[in-house]
């Protein structure tokens, strides 16, 4: 993403107003839930729809629920308002994350305040639950864990030399909440670093990249934070605090003892990259460059470009995947005006979301290491990926 457009996003984040519990109402009997016929051979049979979330732009709660119907090939649009007509405000103002669990698709809707539960059957909402700001989320068996920049906000404005300065701001540490999946309650908060962002659960631990994103903003220090948050799940307490590199973004969990945490850097001298803790707590760079990233299995998946801090750069995109900690070289020919997301269905399938202009409708993608297979219109800004 340019650095003009991050500066502007964490500059705007403010509170606002949440909506009240949900009063069901069902679906119109003649909601078009037909969509755009795509060719779905070679998915695997498991895979029942694949859910993309399109956050839509900064204060025009314009995030948007699509899903492609695998069975049918149907590519759906706007699914959420399809079914949920009571929900007048829609999905809400940008969504930051999305996942299913078991038959329910969870959705962190950020600027609103919101972790929205609906059916991954029929898209109905089940629950609205209401978090501070809330950016990313993971499940045990008991709970779902969600990040939150606690309020945090930086409002400022441009002098006539172009150059911004903060003029408002709001910089607590961050916190992860805990939701009981049966109940759908919040029922506790842990505090960890500033503005943290991904979030992963291995063995009884939650891994939190704290970002900083509003503390790079501010004195004394304007510095972006750079360590993972380790939390016992039983205890509910951070026990440990990784320093790792600024500005920490998505963690992933091999199942084997790796954890993997993708860095933006300062879009200035510190380029973007990946990063591997060993079950030691011992840290070690993989490689530079990631603009986008999946994890499949063991195998955390990545596209960069080493021209990422030229933001009129046509860039050109390279792929390398992670397993164990050993870098292969991996190649997917991806053409996009803007390189959104990544996800993997499989070893050979991908999906990649183009934000294009971030103020259009971007388009979903589906890549095959043989190269482009389809795309399709989606909403604005299609971010993140999920499979039922």
């Amino acid at each position: 993403m340019k650095k003009a457009m991050l500066l502007w996003l964490c500059g705007a984040l403010a509170f606002c107003a949440c909506r009240k519990d949900p009063v069901p109402e069902p679906p119109s009997k003649d909601a078009d839930l037909s969509g755009q016929k795509v060719d779905v051979s070679g998915f695997p049979e498991s895979v029942r729809k694949v859910f993309v979330l399109n956050e839509g732009g900064m204060g025009s709660n314009n995030a948007t629920l699509d899903f492609l119907r695998v069975p049918e090939g149907q590519y759906v649009t706007g699914a959420f308002r399809k079914m949920n007509p009571s929900v007048g405000a829609g999905l809400g103002d940008v969504g930051n994350d999305i996942a299913v669990h078991g038959d329910e698709v969870w959705m962190v809707i950020n600027n609103s305040g919101l972790v929205e539960v609906v059916s991954a059957k029929d898209e109905t909402e089940i629950a609205a639950i209401q978090v501070p700001t809330p950016r990313f989320l993971a499940f045990d068996e008991s709970y779902a864990y969600v990040t939150s920049w606690a309020g945090a906000y930086a409002t400022g404005s441009y002098d006539e030399n172009g150059y911004y300065s903060v003029t408002d701001s709001k910089n607590p540490k961050g916190q992860v909440y805990r939701i009981d999946l049966s109940t759908k309650k919040v029922d506790g908060s842990v505090e960890v670093g500033y503005q943290p962002e991904g979030i992963a659960v291995y063995d009884g631990k939650l891994y939190v990249a704290n970002s900083g994103g509003i503390s790079s903003q501010l004195p004394p220090d304007y510095a972006y934070d750079n360590t993972v948050s380790i939390i016992d799940t039983k205890r509910f307490k951070v026990t440990a605090t990784i320093p790792v590199q600024v500005n920490l973004k998505n963690v992933y969990s091999d199942g084997k003892g790796n954890i993997y945490v993708t860095t933006l850097g300062d879009y200035w001298s510190v380029h973007s990259g990946l990063y591997r803790i060993n079950a030691s707590l011992e840290v070690s760079k993989v490689a530079d460059y990631v603009s986008v990233s999946t994890l499949l299995g063991d195998t955390v998946y990545c596209i960069g470009t080493d021209s990422e801090f030229d933001w009129s750069a046509s860039h050109v995109y390279k792929g390398w995947s992670v397993q164990g900690g050993n870098k292969k070289d991996w190649t997917l020919n991806v053409t996009a005006t803007t390189l959104y997301s990544l996800y993997a269905l499989d070893a050979d399938t991908f999906f990649v979301g183009d934000a294009g202009d971030y103020f259009n409708p971007g388009t979903v993608s589906c890549y095959g290491k043989d190269g482009l297979r389809w795309s399709v219109d989606a909403g604005v800004c299609p971010g993140h990926f999920a499979v039922y």
